[in-house]
C-alpha cells in the first residue's frame, strides 16, 4: 500500500518571511520555485519522504481551522519549540506525550496564523 500523504502546502502571504522562520526552527534550506503564479519553497524530502512546500499565490489563504500537518519536530521537541518561539512564532501547545511508544506531539502558530503541528519520535 502507498502512504497516503504524497504532498502538503502550507498557504503563506509574505514569502520571504514565511522561508526563513522554517527554515530557522526546522534547521533546513528550502528551495524556491516558482510554477504558473505560485511561489513555493519545497521542503527538503528523501525517497521514502512526503514531500510539501510554502505556497504563495492569491488563491492560497493561511487558517488557523485549516488542514493540519505534522512536521518532522526532531530529536528534541523542546529545542524545536525554542526555535519556533525565537523566530517569532507562538507555541499554542506544548510538547504532549501520546500513547504507547507514539513519542510527542506539540502545536504551532507561524507567522501567518496557519497551525501547525511538530512530532518527535523521542
Amino acid at each position: 500500500m502507498s502512504p497516503v500523504l504524497h504532498w502538503f502546502e502550507i498557504p503563506v502571504l509574505q514569502f520571504e518571511r514565511a522561508v526563513a522562520f522554517y527554515q530557522q526552527v526546522l534547521q533546513v534550506a528550502l528551495l524556491e520555485e516558482s510554477f504558473d503564479n505560485a511561489r513555493m519553497a519545497l521542503f527538503p524530502k528523501t525517497n521514502d519522504s512526503c514531500g510539501g512546500a510554502l505556497l504563495s499565490c492569491p488563491q492560497a489563504r493561511p487558517h488557523v481551522d485549516g488542514v493540519r500537518v505534522y512536521l518532522d519536530g526532531g530529536a528534541d521537541l523542546d529545542a524545536t519549540l525554542e526555535r519556533v518561539k525565537t523566530a517569532g512564532g507562538i507555541v499554542v501547545q506544548p510538547k504532549t506525550r501520546l500513547p504507547e511508544t507514539w513519542g510527542h506531539i506539540a502545536l504551532f502558530s507561524d507567522l501567518d496564523g496557519n497551525l501547525i503541528g511538530l512530532h518527535s519520535a523521542a
